[in-house]
């Protein structure tokens, strides 16, 4: 599942552009299909908004976040090994990585990891870490 906030998404931007006041109480929610319905609830109450074009972008966000559920269920379904294993490994890997680097960093004293690649790691983490235990629980409360 998407780990962005509502606030960097079209949603979010359509919000900041057309209604600050909804982005400012919705922001930093992860966007769930509830948390969706309530942006669109309160923008419908808003007389002055136009919340058409609104409604169209939540309902391609919802199609985005269907289509990702697909396809987690879809892997976790089929009998090929590495479709299963291939997110706890990526996990695994990252975080193996991550220990070497700061061990490493912590031992010889002439190491210094570029900062491009430790933003770059950074980046990757938080992607795969949200991805991973954002979407599994997401995946276990619709079950």
């Amino acid at each position: 599942m998407p780990t962005k906030k509502v606030k960097d998404t079209k949603v979010g931007q359509w919000l900041r552009e057309k209604a600050p006041s909804v982005l400012e109480v919705v922001g930093d929610a992860l966007p769930d299909r509830g948390v969706l319905g309530v942006v669109k609830n309160l923008v419908d109450r808003d007389p002055t908004i136009d919340s058409a074009s609104l409604h169209k972008i939540i309902d391609e966000e919802i199609a985005l976040q269907d289509g990702v559920t697909r396809r987690w269920e879809a892997d976790a379904s089929t009998d090929v090994r590495l479709t299963k294993l291939i997110r706890p490994w990526t996990l695994i890997a990252y975080s193996a990585f991550y220990m070497l680097i700061t061990v490493a960093d912590g031992v010889f004293e002439g190491f210094n990891p570029p900062e491009d690649y430790v933003s770059l790691l950074e980046m990757l983490m938080l992607t795969v870490f949200g991805a991973y235990f954002a979407g599994r629980t997401v995946e276990k409360i619709k079950r």
